[in-house]
């Protein structure tokens, strides 16, 4: 952490794991609606309450920051969930058969 602040790299800290959080649910979101459908809506809800609450509870810049991200993240996936399943809809991704 000294490392980041002595050579002010705390804010591109922040940008590169705030792009691999963005990332990293992207397919959270494709792949929980191919399996679970819009039923893991609450996952998601839970995880953000959860980040969010820790986000206001750490003292430290960089953790408090990503914990932001990833609640906010976990927010929106809410929502790309339900629209994933509208992609879904349209053909755009793969429909899970169930036997």
């Amino acid at each position: 952490m000294e490392f980041l602040t002595q050579y002010n790299l705390t804010g591109l800290a922040i940008g590169v794991a705030t792009f691999l959080i963005i990332g990293l649910f992207h397919p959270l979101v494709i792949k929980g609606e191919y399996h679970f459908g819009v039923r893991c809506w609450w996952v998601f809800l839970v995880m953000g309450i959860g980040a969010v609450a820790a986000s206001v509870a750490v003292r430290d810049i960089l953790w408090s920051t990503l914990l932001a991200v990833w609640g906010a993240s976990s927010f929106w996936s809410i929502g790309e969930l339900f629209e994933q399943r509208k992609r879904v809809e349209k053909g755009w991704f793969p429909k899970k058969n169930d036997k």
